[in-house]
């Protein structure tokens, strides 16, 4: 973006600062010539203030965080509440907001050698996972909760983001949903990746179970290739399997086992393991793919000397036997398929 498309932009949102607070930063109120919020990222609180009207003290629309001294201006609220990266995208967002037209495409130029965070880099990635909210209390813990998850100790790999950008294509229009975020980390607990699930704010359907009514509801960024999100720290013993609800709903009768998802049966098959794991055992899912990911995951694991051993869902997945058969069914179900040992080392019994 232009300096000076930047700079009129600004200038345009600080004449209605109130109303560009109101929508980006909704967490918070206004108390005189100031609007109060917790960060730039939306956060309860009072410690960051954004100025509404131009005074001595300075311009209207800029605004300061007390507590970490970061400051800016309106543009930096909407790419830190929105979870953008790509200068583009922030105009864009910005321009949808105030109703102008897109700007005629610009001819092709040099490259700045400024480095940026691409879109769907590894560092895009952890921007947005730092930008987002503990899930606790937030409308991600109510659509695992709706899809029958009620297990979410160790969650620390799953966030929440209220605004969070979409676009269905390259040419359409930037939307904002809410959605789940999920680190995606390497062994040692880098974060490499995120995994992006946009939610439906009116609440859960069975036609889409609490995901956004849009095409790609699901979305992946960053370095994923051998790497997963991870619940638990793994030892001697783990589980993996593709999918996030997938594995959650295993873990509501598995409480005690670290367990990862790889988001997808490609990646499944592609995963990493610790130095320390003996046994593994993989959550299928009952689909061609699923059982593609699974002889690979044997085949590796055997050559690594690590035993593999294959639990099966029932109907499609865990989560539909936990939403459609119960969490007694699934735990009865479980307990036959793992080792004996296991079962009082990770199985809830009290149950």
């Amino acid at each position: 973006m232009a300096r000076h498309d930047a700079s009129e932009l600004a200038n345009r949102l600080a004449r209605d600062a109130e109303a560009v607070c109101r929508h980006y930063l909704s967490a918070g109120r206004r108390e005189g010539r100031y609007w109060l919020v917790g960060d730039v990222r939306n956060t309860p609180g009072r410690s960051m203030f954004v100025r509404l009207k131009e005074s001595v003290k300075g311009p209207a629309g800029r605004w300061t965080d007390a507590a970490t001294g970061e400051h800016g201006d309106l543009l930096d609220v909407i790419r830190e509440s929105c979870g953008l990266v790509d200068f583009k995208d922030v105009a864009d967002e910005a321009r949808s907001f105030l109703s102008l037209p897109r700007p005629e495409p610009e001819p092709d130029r040099p490259r700045s050698r400024t480095p940026t965070a691409s879109t769907g880099s590894p560092e895009a990635a952890r921007r947005l996972f730092a930008m987002s909210l503990p899930l606790s209390r937030t409308l991600v813990e109510t659509y695992l909760r709706n899809r029958g998850i009620t297990a979410l100790h160790g969650t620390g790999a799953l966030r929440f983001h209220p605004r969070c950008y979409y676009r269905p294509d390259d040419h359409s229009p930037t939307e904002t949903w809410p959605a789940m975020i999920a680190s995606v980390t390497d062994l040692a607990g880098h974060l490499t990746g995120a995994h992006r699930t946009w939610l439906d704010p009116c609440g859960f359907s069975e036609a889409t179970l609490g995901k956004a009514p849009i095409d790609t509801p699901r979305r992946a960024m960053g370095d994923l290739l051998g790497h997963a999100v991870r619940f638990g720290v793994a030892g001697e013993v783990m589980a993996a399997g593709e999918g996030i609800e997938t594995m959650l709903s295993l873990r509501c009768v598995l409480p005690a086992m670290p367990m990862v998802a790889a988001l997808s049966a490609a990646h499944l098959s592609a995963i990493l393991f610790p130095d320390t794991l003996r046994r593994l055992y993989i959550a299928r899912d009952d689909d061609p793919a699923g059982d593609g990911a699974m002889a690979t995951l044997i085949e590796r694991a055997r050559e690594a000397g690590i035993e593999a051993i294959v639990i099966s869902p029932r109907l499609g997945d865990f989560n539909e036997d936990l939403r459609l058969l119960g969490i007694d069914t699934l735990r009865a179900a479980s307990r036959v398929q793992i080792a004996a040992q296991d079962v009082a080392r990770f199985m809830d019994l009290a149950a």
